[in-house]
């Protein structure tokens, strides 16, 4: 489902085709208009999730930290964006006695003095194959990787995707790559962006609001779709934004509701079921391919994008 492109986006295009009608500037070349992201397509961003079902499906039911299918899962991911032209490090670590990794991927180019991070965990509990958690936030971030490089993007800042591993264990591969950055290198980074859980089955909108700028661009973008979000408490400190906030990094992200309760007013402002679970499947084996809304991920899968280009720029 292609939505709508935010107000500001929008006006830039349109200003954008007026200069060329026009014929370009009196004094030369027009300046050139604000990049503007692109529609993230669902379908791509589901089709990560399948694979991720056939990885979990063909190893034991799971992606956790130290077994087979969280490594398969990696080694999905890498493959792409090596392909794509990324610089990827793979970042390993030990905890519960297994190995993990962390996932990072440079696009070359930026000011590497400032630094726009998109991060998801990858990792699933061993209860299940974890597709809306953390599947979600990982497949949208990495079709949002893929698409600045088809984009081949050159932005004003540095981007840097990551994945991490065993968030399910206490936020053990995002606290490792922090601790790991000399304090040169974390004050090089200008804003984290955290995706975990964003396609929900009986969605909310709901918006971190941590960094004032970093929340305010998130709000841009679905007050351009007339979509009213809440401020994010359920998982606030308990996904891999933590650690960066606690080293003083700017930190923002996207939730679309775990087990929490959907009230009436939110079935009336977004739709679903009031009286359920956002994800009555949170942490189960029954967190499969299943149990993922298309629109909540549509939508959040074009946010993370929008953030990104609008960050970065």
């Amino acid at each position: 489902m292609k939505l709508s492109v935010p107000g500001r986006a929008t006006a830039t295009a349109v200003v954008a085709a007026v200069t060329l009608l026009a014929g370009g500037s009196i004094a030369g070349a027009a300046p050139a208009p604000e990049p503007v992201a692109p529609d993230i397509p669902v379908a791509n961003v589901k089709a990560h999730l399948t694979q991720l079902q056939s990885i979990a499906t063909a190893n034991g039911g799971n992606r956790a930290h130290g077994r087979a299918g969280y490594k398969a899962s990696i080694d999905y991911v890498k493959a792409k964006l090596d392909a794509a032209g990324f610089t990827t490090t793979l970042q390993q670590f030990t905890s519960s006695g297994r190995t993990g990794y962390n996932l990072i991927a440079d696009w070359p180019g930026g000011d590497t003095g400032q630094v726009i991070m998109a991060g998801s965990h990858l990792d699933s509990v061993t209860s299940g194959a974890g597709i809306n958690d953390n599947g979600s936030g990982s497949a949208a971030v990495l079709e949002t990787a893929l698409a600045v490089a088809r984009a081949d993007y050159q932005p004003t800042k540095h981007l840097r995707f990551a994945w991490w591993g065993a968030e399910e264990l206490g936020l053990v591969g995002s606290k490792y790559y922090v601790n790991s950055l000399a304090t040169s290198d974390r004050s090089r980074i200008s804003g984290y962006l955290n995706f975990d859980m964003i396609g929900s089955p009986n969605p909310g909108y709901f918006v971190y609001d941590d960094d004032p700028a970093i929340e305010k661009t998130f709000q841009e973008y679905y007050t351009g779709l007339g979509i009213a979000t809440e401020i994010e408490t359920e998982g606030d400190g308990r996904s891999d934004h933590a650690p960066f906030k606690s080293a003083g990094v700017p930190v923002g992200g996207l939730f679309s509701g775990a087990d929490y309760i959907k009230t009436a007013a939110q079935a009336a402002e977004w739709g679903g079921t009031a009286g359920k679970a956002f994800d009555a499947c949170y942490h189960s084996s029954c967190d499969t391919t299943a149990n993922i809304d298309d629109t909540a991920l549509d939508r959040n899968s074009d946010a993370v994008a929008y953030a990104v280009w609008e960050l970065s720029e």
